[in-house]
């Protein structure tokens, strides 16, 4: 286990609107702000997403499985932000629901608003954190700098 201890910094609440692209738009927010590490709660509906649901198989580095829908879900979702290659990136895991079919998982790729999604966005400040790709794992987690 790893861990660093930072505070609060800038609170942001955004509204993203009808036909934008979830993932795109908090990049480029956190692009634009210099958020470098945050974390953020979302509620609203989704036209489209795709959904990493899990390994195949429990096995390191992970073959995902993918999830994905073209029809409006309402969605509800935890993440957070922090750097890969000097760039924001995004791990937002969601849940997904239409009816009585609901779907959890990490969102990658395109995620198209459905009339509005509103973000409630925490920066965490005295914190030096980046993702670093693991070859090995499969993935980027965060790492801590002292």
């Amino acid at each position: 286990m790893e861990y660093t201890k930072g505070s609060i910094g800038r609170v942001f609440t955004v509204r993203m609107d009808h036909g934008d692209d979830l993932l795109h738009e908090l990049e480029g927010l956190a692009r634009a702000e210099g958020i470098r590490s945050a974390m953020f709660v979302l509620l609203g509906a989704v036209k489209e997403a795709s959904l990493v649901v899990g390994p195949k198989e429990s096995k390191v580095p992970p073959d995902v499985q993918w999830a994905g829908f073209q029809d409006v879900h309402e969605v509800l979702g935890i993440g957070n932000i922090f750097t890969e290659d000097s760039q924001p990136k995004i791990h937002l895991h969601a849940a997904a629901g239409r009816g009585m079919e609901p779907k959890v998982g990490c969102m990658r790729g395109r995620s198209e608003i459905f009339m509005v999604a509103e973000v409630f966005i925490l920066e965490l400040t005295g914190i030096t954190a980046e993702r670093i790709f693991d070859a090995n794992r499969g993935f980027a987690p965060v790492r801590f700098s002292k």
